[in-house]
C-alpha cells in the first residue's frame, strides 16, 4: 500500500489526528465525487430518468459487494444502514411463542434492543453465551445451550462496538450449519478492516454499514442472505414492490435473489458512492488493510500499555482497530476535550451502548480509539505522547 496516495484521496487531512473509523470514518475523494455527479445528473434530468441512465452502475453495486464478501451478486442486497439490513433479517423469522434466540454479553446494544422487544412481543427467550477468563466466547457453553433446546436464531456481533475483540464467528457458524440453525451475523465493525468471508463464516444473514471502516456515506449499508434463506423463501415482513411483483389480486411474487429484503425507494447516489467505497477499498486489497490495521494497532496498544494510568479494557485472543482506554483521575469526558483540543478525533463509547460488557468491567464508558489504514505509524506514535501528557 502506498499511504501518500492514500493520504491525498482525502480531502484536506491537515494536522489532525483520525482515530474514529469506528465511529463514522473518512470517505475517499472519488467517493464524494460520484455522489455529486450523480446528484447534479439528478438536478438536470431527474431521480427517474438517471436511474435509468445509471442502471449498469447500479447494479455493480451488487457485483463489488459480492467481492468484498465472497459471494455472489444474488445474495447482496442495498440497505439504508446495518440497522435496516439486521431487522430485515429479523422479521423474515416466523418466531412463535418459546422460541429461543442465542447471542452474546457483546452483541450490539440496537441488537439487544430488538431482541428485548421480540421477547416483549412474541414471548420469545433470550439466552447469552458465556465467555471465558480471556473474554473469548465460550463454545462449550454454546453447544450445551443448543442440546438443551433448539435455537430459532443465534445472532453474533463479530466485532463489538465497545471493544477490539473479534469474536469467533468461524466456530459459531460451523456449529450452526451442522445443527441447522439459522445464523445472523452483525459485520458493523469488520467490514472494511478485515477480510471478511461469509463462505469461511457459513452465516445465513450479514448485516454491515458503509459509514465506518468501509468508508462510505452515512445512509448506506448491506445484507448478506444465503442461498440457504433465499430458495427456502425467507423474505421480510414488510415487503414492498423492490422485493415482490403483485401478479394477482391476492398474491405476490418474490424476485428471485436477495434484492427481496430491498425497499423500492432507494438513495441512489448514496448507493453510487458505497459501491464506490467497495470498489476503493478492493483496489487497496482487504489483506493488504488487514496486515497493515495489525501493524497500525499493535504499536499503538503496546506503547499506550506503557503509560502510567492508562487501562486498557479490550480483552479477547484476537483483537483489531478498536481500542478502548480510561486513564486514571480523568473522566470520559476530560478525555476527549483534551484530545480535541490537540486536534485528535476520536470516539466516546458509553455504557448505554456496551451496557452487559461494561457492567462486567464496573465502567460508565471508555474513549474509543480506531485508527485505519490511511494512518501512519508516526501518528500512533504522536498520539501515545499526546495522551501520556494528559
Amino acid at each position: 500500500m502506498n499511504i501518500d496516495n492514500i493520504r491525498s484521496d482525502i480531502l484536506d487531512y491537515g494536522e489532525k489526528i483520525f482515530v474514529n473509523s469506528a465511529g463514522s470514518s473518512l470517505m475517499p475523494h472519488s467517493v464524494v465525487e460520484v455522489i455529486q455527479e450523480y446528484l447534479h445528473q439528478e438536478e438536470i434530468y431527474g431521480g427517474y430518468k438517471v436511474e435509468a441512465m445509471a442502471a449498469e452502475a447500479l447494479a455493480d453495486f451488487y457485483v463489488l459487494a459480492a467481492r468484498l464478501l465472497h459471494c455472489q451478486p444474488r445474495n447482496i442486497a442495498f440497505a439504508h444502514d446495518a440497522t435496516d439490513a439486521y431487522t430485515k433479517a429479523l422479521s423474515s423469522l416466523d418466531f412463535q411463542p418459546g422460541d429461543l434466540i442465542i447471542t452474546s454479553d457483546d452483541d450490539y446494544a440496537s441488537n439487544h434492543i430488538q431482541f428485548i422487544s421480540l421477547k416483549k412481543r412474541y414471548g420469545i427467550i433470550i439466552e447469552r453465551i458465556r465467555n471465558l477468563d480471556n473474554g473469548d466466547l465460550d463454545i462449550e457453553h454454546f453447544e450445551r445451550l443448543i442440546y438443551r433446546q433448539h435455537p430459532r436464531l443465534v445472532a453474533i456481533t463479530h466485532v463489538p462496538t465497545n471493544s477490539g475483540k473479534i469474536q469467533d464467528v468461524e466456530a459459531i457458524g460451523k456449529i450452526c450449519r451442522e445443527k441447522e440453525i439459522i445464523f445472523l451475523v452483525d459485520a458493523c465493525q469488520s467490514i472494511g478492516q478485515l477480510d471478511v468471508n461469509v463462505g469461511e463464516i457459513q452465516c445465513d444473514f450479514l448485516s454491515a454499514t458503509g459509514r465506518k471502516f468501509l468508508r462510505g456515506p452515512r445512509g448506506t449499508g448491506l445484507l448478506y442472505v444465503s442461498d440457504r434463506m433465499l430458495d427456502s423463501g425467507y423474505a421480510p415482513l414488510f415487503i414492498d414492490g423492490g422485493g415482490a411483483v403483485w401478479k394477482e389480486e391476492g398474491s405476490y411474487e418474490m424476485i428471485h435473489s436477495a434484492q427481496r429484503f430491498e425497499l423500492w425507494e432507494a438513495p441512489y447516489a448514496l448507493m453510487i458512492g458505497m459501491k464506490e467505497a467497495i470498489r476503493y477499498a478492493l483496489d487497496v486489497g482487504l489483506v493488504n488493510i488487514q496486515d497493515y490495521n495489525q501493524e497500525l494497532i499493535q504499536q499503538l496498544r503496546s506503547k499506550m500499555e506503557s503509560i502510567h494510568g492508562v487501562t486498557i479494557y479490550d480483552q479477547g485472543s484476537r483483537k483489531c482497530n478498536i481500542l478502548t482506554f480510561r486513564k486514571s483521575e480523568k473522566s470520559i469526558e476530560e478525555l476527549i476535550t483534551s484530545l480535541e483540543a490537540q486536534n485528535v478525533v476520536c470516539g466516546l463509547s458509553q455504557r448505554h451502548w456496551g451496557l452487559i460488557d461494561y457492567g462486567k468491567k464496573g465502567i460508565d464508558g471508555t474513549v474509543r480509539l480506531s485508527p485505519h489504514y490511511f494512518n501512519t505509524l508516526d501518528e500512533m506514535d504522536n498520539l501515545v505522547q499526546i495522551i501520556d501528557a494528559i
